[in-house]
C-alpha cells in the first residue's frame, strides 16, 4: 500500500512539473530548457567589480536581470516559479562559475533569503 502511494505521488509530482513546462512553452517559444544552480546577488560592492551598478552588458542593475557565464549576453530566459516574468542576461559572473545562473535583487536580504537552489530555466527564441 505505501508503495502504491509512493508511486502515486512521484506520478503526480510529474505531471504537474510537465504542465508548467507546457503552459511556459505555450505563452513563448521555449528553444530549450535545462537545470543548473541559481544564486542570487544585488549591488554591493562586496558581490561585484569596481562599477556595482553597471552590467557587463553595459546596462544599470534592474529587476529581471541575471547573470550567466554559459548564456550570452541578451538571451531572454524564463525562470520556473516567476510565472510569466521574463529575465535577460545583462550580466556576468566569476570565471570560476561556468555553469550558473545569478538572480538579481533589489535589497540585499531577499538576495540573502534565495540563498542558492537548484532551477529549471527556458531559453526563449528572440521576437
Amino acid at each position: 500500500m505505501r508503495a502504491t502511494i509512493i508511486i502515486i505521488g512521484l506520478l503526480l509530482t510529474g505531471l504537474l512539473f510537465a504542465a508548467s513546462s507546457a503552459k511556459i512553452a505555450e505563452e513563448h517559444a521555449v528553444l530549450y530548457a535545462g537545470e543548473v544552480m541559481a544564486t542570487a546577488y544585488n549591488s554591493l560592492p562586496s558581490q561585484t567589480d569596481s562599477t556595482p551598478w553597471i552590467t557587463a552588458a553595459g546596462t544599470r542593475c534592474r529587476e529581471g536581470v541575471i547573470a550567466s557565464n554559459f548564456l550570452p549576453l541578451g538571451t531572454k530566459v524564463k525562470i520556473e516559479g516567476y510565472g510569466n516574468r521574463v529575465f535577460t542576461v545583462e550580466d556576468r559572473m566569476n570565471k570560476r562559475y561556468a555553469k550558473r545562473i545569478d538572480i538579481w535583487f533589489r535589497h540585499y536580504n531577499d538576495a540573502k533569503q534565495f540563498g542558492i537552489r537548484k532551477i529549471k530555466y527556458y531559453v526563449l527564441a528572440s521576437v
